[in-house]
């Protein structure tokens, strides 16, 4: 699977997590491009492009990238900094779009069109689970939030991509070692110091959509750390904005059946010929709520499990 590492000069964590993958194994010296500076590693097909716009506004990338310089792009892995309204410090990924965005079509806020979910990298999953050992195994879990978040905003990409962060503030966006635990973790997860890489795609398996909650998403990750199957998009309630249904009518208004939709095609498309399967944080949703949700999911053919029917898979 052909990696592109996307990394900017607008982003001081996105700096400091770039040092450090360099640093920690094998690569050829930068060649500049129309697009950016290209960087390749020596053994496997991956690289680490460098540009100087901020990476959330760089629509399109993924294919500008294999049009200047004629490589095969399968997933893309964004290293950027993390900003939260707490400035917690956190370790932390997640997958790209914006579901529920409003006007439809229209560009987002923070990147991206309005409504437009980008697939996510199979090696979601792996690479949460490795981080989560690797954080902890060097005794950040104090210092940091290690974490998974609910997928928002751009850039708009039609590449599986996920974003990996260190935040929330300039300290810890220049901490060399939470730069440090992903680069170990790319390294392996991606097997680019001689090991087996994870989390390639081969056609099977049972994949989790997560549905409610909020955007950090505690009981979905709960599950995805001892579980053991793949993950695709998560949403936060946020994204799935319910109205009461009309007199008459038993189904609810609102985006919540485009956002579910979105977030199931993408998945689909980056796990061709998986399970799909839904969790859903289900304190989250009203009653009528849930079940609205879980027929619409049911007529689409994705199955809803709760926690217990994952830890017995």
């Amino acid at each position: 699977m052909a990696s592109l590492i996307l990394t900017s000069t607008s982003d001081e964590a996105s700096m400091n997590l770039a040092r450090a993958l360099i640093e920690s194994s094998d690569w050829g010296n930068a060649e500049d491009f129309s697009h950016g500076r290209v960087r390749r590693h020596a053994r496997m097909p991956v690289t680490i492009l460098e540009i100087d716009e901020l990476h959330i506004h760089a629509d399109d990338i993924d294919i500008i990238h294999m049009d200047e310089t004629g490589s095969a792009v399968d997933e893309v892995l964004v290293l950027s900094r993390h900003v939260s309204s707490t400035n917690t410090p956190a370790i932390t990924l997640h997958a790209i779009g914006i579901p529920g965005g409003t006007p439809t079509g229209e560009k987002g806020v923070s990147g991206g069109v309005n409504g437009h979910v980008v697939p996510p990298s199979p090696r979601f999953a792996s690479l949460y689970r490795k981080m989560l050992e690797v954080a902890r195994n060097n005794g950040l879990e104090n210092d940091f939030d290690l974490t998974m978040e609910t997928t928002h905003h751009g850039p708009k990409l039609e590449t599986p991509t996920l974003y990996i962060e260190i935040g929330s503030t300039k300290s810890e966006w220049n901490r060399e070692d939470a730069a440090l635990v992903w680069s170990s973790v790319i390294c392996d997860v991606l097997g680019l110091n001689g090991g087996v890489p994870k989390g390639h795609w081969s056609g099977s398996g049972l994949v989790m959509v997560g549905f409610g909650g909020g955007h950090y998403a505690p009981r979905h990750k709960s599950v995805v750390e001892s579980g053991n199957f793949w993950l695709g998009h998560v949403l936060a309630n946020y994204s799935l904005r319910f109205e009461k249904p009309e007199e008459g009518s038993n189904i609810p208004g609102g985006n919540w059946k485009e956002s579910a939709s979105a977030a199931i095609e993408a998945t689909r498309a980056a796990f061709p010929g998986g399970e799909i399967f839904a969790h859903l944080d289900k304190k989250s949703f009203r009653g009528w709520q849930r079940s609205s949700l879980v027929n619409f999911l049911e007529e689409n053919e994705v199955p809803v499990l709760r926690g217990r029917d994952l830890s017995e898979e």
